[in-house]
């Protein structure tokens, strides 16, 4: 095996994970992240990211991402990051679809059921027929 020397940049080590990138597909494509039962949800790589209340990370990766932890610098910015992208993307677009979902045409046993429900409502809403006494309506004789 050759013998090989890394060069590691200034800063970095290899015991931390750089979230960078992370943070901008959220800022930039937040149509790549979707959120279920409290995590964040990377669709193309499948990474999933679960958030405590103090704002720290857990990564689930079938890969070696999950291995490493957050730089610590950057773990501040990514919880920011994520409320930025919930509240301003992720909320407002399952309000939409929620309130879309409520005007879908409903299946055919649901309309059916519908039909029937405001025939009955109409049906009963009819009053009975008004009769009026035949004496106190004018005679509709011809005038002579």
């Amino acid at each position: 095996m050759p013998n090989m020397e890394y060069a590691i940049a200034r800063g970095y080590t290899l015991r931390d994970l750089d979230v960078g990138p992370l943070i901008a597909a959220l800022r930039f494509q937040p149509s790549d992240f979707e959120y279920s039962h409290g995590a964040l949800n990377h669709v193309p790589s499948r990474h999933r990211f679960q958030f405590d209340r103090k704002g720290r990370v857990t990564i689930d990766a079938h890969c070696g991402c999950a291995v490493l932890s957050v730089k610590p610098e950057q773990a501040a910015e990514l919880h920011s990051m994520f409320q930025t992208w919930r509240r301003d993307y992720w909320l407002p677009l399952e309000t939409n679809r929620e309130f879309a979902s409520h005007f879908a045409e409903p299946n055919a046993r649901v309309r059916l059921f519908r039909d029937i429900r405001m025939a009955w409502r109409r049906f009963r809403r009819q009053a009975d027929p008004v009769t009026i006494p035949a004496e106190s309506v004018p005679s509709a004789t011809p005038a002579e």
